[in-house]
């Protein structure tokens, strides 16, 4: 392999740029709801996802990874050749990348787990075969368009419902904001609590059981619940203007709803980073073995570079993807951003304990739907959400033609 280290350095820059989109397109809806409803502004949102993002990545993210993403292709295949697998790792990252650099153009929240598999099924077909493809997992990804918008929805549809209900058409909004906050913030650090140490802070190898996980994540729920329930008498109420009771509970949510999107944003640097730039690692690995491996240790170096990508790009094209998501499908608030990502964050727990390959991006894109339903049809922006869907739906086979395109070209180049 003469042309290896010119390869990685290319791969390495190639690796910079999808970081970089990841976080103009992915990582920035995390905290797209909670800079609509001005919760906080987007300056204090590029901090906040940039800071938790690369935290997330460098120090919980995982650190194994597989060469090629959720197994969709066989890298057995390509034992014998590993300059093909260099390449076709090279061709699959920068055609991921190419692609959400033009879904955040033009403002679509895309998947980048879907833009990388897409890539790599591409690659598979043109270097081993249409067979060397694994079409089950592709089902997968495929049914998990369907799975993630609409489980996002139905819970963000029901948590919005819930707070109509309960909190905002009542007579005094503070008041009944004050009672029921306590048990959203229990459901809230229990959440949070059980997704980080129930498998979730892999490389910190707690290994806890199911009962012991629930324990510690109950106990964090009560005692978040106790802290609010003292703190929370302090609130005005001011049963003769509707206007301040409305800001009152308007208020609470807010700080609900930060928290929640400051632990999703941890989550993708925590969660996906690693797989994001798993086209780096399979190049990396090859360059310094030789050999095609079916895992290989992700380099600390990787994930920083992964994370500072993420942040520069979150600060300087978020914006656009943010703007869609936040303003352009449903008009938010802070009740209505707290729905949306505490669905969103419930639904990427449970799916993937269960082992279903879902898609942040389309959970918080469903929970936003949901949330704009639980007001009626007419909230909702649906010439931007069938937009969106176009996008989804041309996420793999954009990816997957893009990289066979460059593929060819550089095979041609490097024989």
């Amino acid at each position: 392999m003469g042309f290896e280290y010119g390869f990685l350095l290319a791969a390495m820059a190639a690796g910079m740029y999808m970081a970089w989109n990841i976080g103009a397109n992915d990582v920035a809806n995390s905290m797209a709801t909670s800079v609509a409803s001005k919760a906080i502004t987007l300056r204090q949102a590029i901090f906040v996802a940039g800071i938790l993002t690369t935290i997330g990545a460098v120090f919980v993210g995982a650190q194994v990874t597989d060469t090629v993403r959720k197994g969709i292709v066989d890298p057995v295949i390509f034992e014998g050749n590993p300059d093909a697998f260099v390449i076709g790792m090279f061709a699959a990252l920068l055609s991921a990348g190419i692609w959400l650099q033009i879904a955040t153009y033009f403002g679509m929240p895309v998947s980048t787990t879907h833009s990388i598999i897409g890539a790599i099924m591409g690659f598979g077909i043109i270097g081993g075969g249409f067979f060397s493809v694994d079409w089950s997992k592709m089902g997968m990804v495929v049914l998990s368009w369907l799975i993630s918008p609409v489980a996002g929805g139905v819970i963000a549809f029901a948590v919005f419902t819930f707070i109509q209900k309960k909190i905002i058409n009542t007579e005094s909004p503070s008041s009944a904001v004050k009672q029921y906050a306590p048990y959203l913030v229990f459901c809230v650090f229990a959440l949070i609590s059980m997704a980080l140490i129930y498998k979730g802070l892999k490389n910190l190898h707690l290994n806890l059981p199911l009962w012991e996980a629930l324990v510690i994540s109950i106990g964090a729920g009560l005692a978040a619940m106790v802290v609010v329930k003292v703190l929370i008498k302090a609130l005005p109420e001011s049963h003769e203007n509707l206007h301040e009771e409305f800001a009152t509970m308007e208020g609470v949510f807010r700080h609900l709803q930060i928290i929640t999107a400051a632990y999703v944003a941890f989550a993708h640097g925590s969660n996906d980073v690693a797989n994001s730039v798993g086209p780096l690692v399979a190049i990396y690995s090859v360059v310094k073995s030789g050999v095609v491996t079916l895992k290989v240790e992700v380099p600390s170096w990787i994930l920083l570079m992964g994370g500072v990508g993420i942040a520069v790009g979150i600060a300087t094209w978020g914006y656009r993807v943010m703007e869609t998501l936040g303003k352009k499908i449903t008009e938010m608030t802070p009740s209505r951003g707290f729905s949306a990502e505490f669905a969103g964050a419930t639904t990427v727990l449970v799916a993937s304990k269960m082992g279903m390959p879902i898609s942040t991006t389309h959970t918080l894109v469903g929970c936003v739907v949901g949330v704009g339903l639980a007001r009626g049809m007419g909230a909702l922006n649906l010439k931007i959400i069938g937009n969106i869907v176009k996008s989804w739906l041309l996420t793999v086979p954009f990816t997957a033609g893009l990289t066979i395109v460059i593929y060819l070209i550089l095979s041609r180049f490097y024989g």
